[in-house]
């Protein structure tokens, strides 16, 4: 292949993942979310060992809805990263590594997902 023929700028934005690769990408971001919400729970953890008043603090901290919202946020990206490694575990040991069985496990992956994350919402909500 000569110099002249090869891609120099690729656009990812053209370009058309299949869903197995969506959902493997989409567990290395959740993967992402998870770490830096750790400073959020941290954060609260440390302020609710605090003191008695500290501890209302976080307490309090907890009941407002942007703060809702982030636990929300990152329970969903728990359930996801969850299922995800566990489908990931399966294709360690040979099972759903051929193309049918990669596009139900990504299908599965997304399924249980959803419902994680709608179970979440009802929790935290």
């Amino acid at each position: 292949m000569k110099t002249r023929e090869r891609p120099v700028n690729l656009d990812l934005t053209k370009f058309s993942f299949p869903l197995p690769a969506l959902t493997s990408i989409t567990h290395r971001i959740t993967g992402v979310i998870l770490f830096v919400g750790l400073a959020f729970l941290l954060y609260a953890f440390n302020l609710s060992l605090a003191s008695p008043a500290a501890f209302a603090e976080a307490v309090a901290l907890f009941d407002a809805p942007l703060a809702k919202l982030i636990t929300w946020g990152l329970l969903t990206a728990l359930g996801y990263h969850l299922v995800a490694g566990i489908k990931h575990l399966f294709l360690d040991f040979d099972f759903g590594d051929t193309l049918e069985g990669a596009r139900l496990g990504a299908q599965i992956t997304i399924g249980l997902a959803v419902i994680l994350s709608i179970l979440a919402g009802v929790w935290v909500w």
